[in-house]
């Protein structure tokens, strides 16, 4: 696979242009994700660090996104997963546990990263939630304007397994067999990821797949 050309662009803009957030550090983000493994281990820890590595990555070719906010954001952006085995409450749990821990834009992603449609019923899996949770919810998907972060997350939680980056439709397929749960926005939902990066991939000036090593192997098993 070709490398991505990087493009020239003056430093002095980057620093000007990135969206200010507030974000633990990378080791307190590494902590974090640990302590949530040895309280529920699984594929979500290493999905997680993928996820995290491809954002960087994006980031780093991004004239408004900064690569270690983007890896601190994707090491937590499933951190509801500590919590247990549960559905879309993940979510939720996640934005709960960063809001506690004093992080309002961490929290924002474990919310908005499962919506690039922003309708709960949208989610992969289903609700496991009181009626309460889900309208806060959608109230809050209702209040908030997805930001560059935002539809990053939406897009680099579809190029991530386990086992390592892959192609959109082998992730989609992967989490449509786990939980079954085809519906009348799955069909958008895709079609929105699918306009997300051509978005990324206009700014960077190329695929997103040339930044992710080892997606051709660990797409097709070679």
């Amino acid at each position: 696979m070709e490398t991505c050309p990087r493009r020239e662009i003056s430093l002095r803009k980057v620093n000007a242009m990135r969206v200010k957030i507030t974000l633990p550090s990378l080791q307190q983000a590494k902590a974090y994700l640990e302590a949530g493994e040895r309280r529920n281990p699984g594929g979500w820890v290493a999905h997680s660090v993928h996820v995290a590595e491809a954002a960087a990555a994006i980031a780093a070719r991004h004239p408004r996104l900064d690569p270690q906010a983007a890896r601190v954001l994707g090491l937590l952006h499933d951190i509801g997963r500590r919590e247990g085995l549960t559905g879309m409450r993940h979510v939720l749990d996640g934005y709960r546990f960063l809001l506690r821990e004093g992080f309002p834009d961490a929290a924002r992603i474990c919310l908005t990263h499962s919506f690039p449609i922003p309708d709960v019923y949208a989610g992969s899996s289903e609700w496991d939630c009181t009626p309460e949770e889900l309208h806060f919810v959608q109230d809050y998907l209702d209040r908030t304007t997805f930001d560059e972060y935002d539809r990053l997350f939406q897009l680099c939680d579809s190029l991530a397994l386990p086992t390592g980056f892959c192609l959109l439709e082998k992730r989609w397929v992967d989490v449509l067999i786990r939980y079954e749960n085809f519906n009348r926005f799955t069909i958008p939902k895709w079609k929105a990821i699918f306009r997300i990066k051509s978005d990324f991939e206009n700014t960077i000036g190329c695929s997103v797949y040339q930044l992710l090593p080892g997606v051709v192997e660990n797409t097709f098993g070679f």
